[in-house]
């Protein structure tokens, strides 16, 4: 299948034509604009410093479903010990520039780019993007970020520096889903850790069949610690 070099215009060919990787498209930029347009398509940014962006619509595809999920039994007696502190919204510029920093065993180098850092803070700040951060005696240990749509959650990216932080973090998102009736978190990629954390994997018809349901609620912007709190 060809791959689709973007314009100026904050559009995106259809998603069912992606190549068997789930490479979609190149090109483009990363406005507000285009990054809720790739999203509400099922289309997500993922390239490394130097590259082209690369836009991406894999099958399949790793989501977890908020009603099915049951904590492994090891992390409940985590969060059961209240051994972090977790918080939502209160500090996502420090939580994705600890997810750009901090390297994993897997990887060479990050993918998150300083001009992505720059557009999902500015995401953030308009009430798209969200933070769920775990601190242990005050200190940021963990966390993870992405956007919200409708009533999805689209995962990007996590870290943690003391185990079982991020998982912690990870298991208080799936709670805020369920307060507030989200049908599904998207994880993007298939891995061990997500398959252990309750992830399952959908094929593209039926990921961009539960993605429109999804969109068909209204999105829950702003600050989510408030609503949390309000709510």
């Amino acid at each position: 299948m060809p791959v689709y070099i973007l314009d100026d215009t904050p559009r995106f060919p259809s998603p069912r034509l992606a190549t068997g990787e789930g490479l979609l498209a190149i090109g483009g930029d990363l406005s507000t604009e285009r990054l809720l347009a790739a999203y509400s398509s099922g289309i997500f940014p993922w390239y490394s410093e130097g590259q082209p962006i690369m836009w991406f619509s894999p099958s399949p595809r790793m989501v977890v479903f908020p009603r099915a999920y049951k904590a492994p039994k090891s992390l409940r007696r985590v969060v059961n010990k209240g051994l972090f502190e977790v918080r939502i919204d209160s500090d996502f510029e420090e939580v994705i520039r600890q997810c750009t920093i901090t390297r994993r065993e897997d990887q060479d180098d990050t993918w998150i780019t300083p001009e992505m850092e720059e557009a999902y803070i500015k995401l953030h700040r308009q009430g798209y993007a969200h933070a769920v951060s775990s601190y242990h005696s005050g200190k940021l240990v963990g966390g993870l970020y992405g956007v919200s749509l409708g009533r999805i959650f689209f995962g990007e990216s996590m870290f943690h520096h003391v185990t079982d932080a991020s998982k912690v973090a990870y298991h208080h998102l799936v709670q805020f889903a369920l307060k507030h009736n989200f049908a599904m978190i998207d994880a993007q990629q298939d891995t061990p850790h997500l398959r252990r954390l309750g992830g399952t994997l959908v094929n593209r018809d039926d990921f961009l069949s539960l993605l429109a349901k999804a969109l068909h609620s209204s999105t829950l912007k702003g600050n989510w610690d408030m609503k949390q709190e309000n709510q």
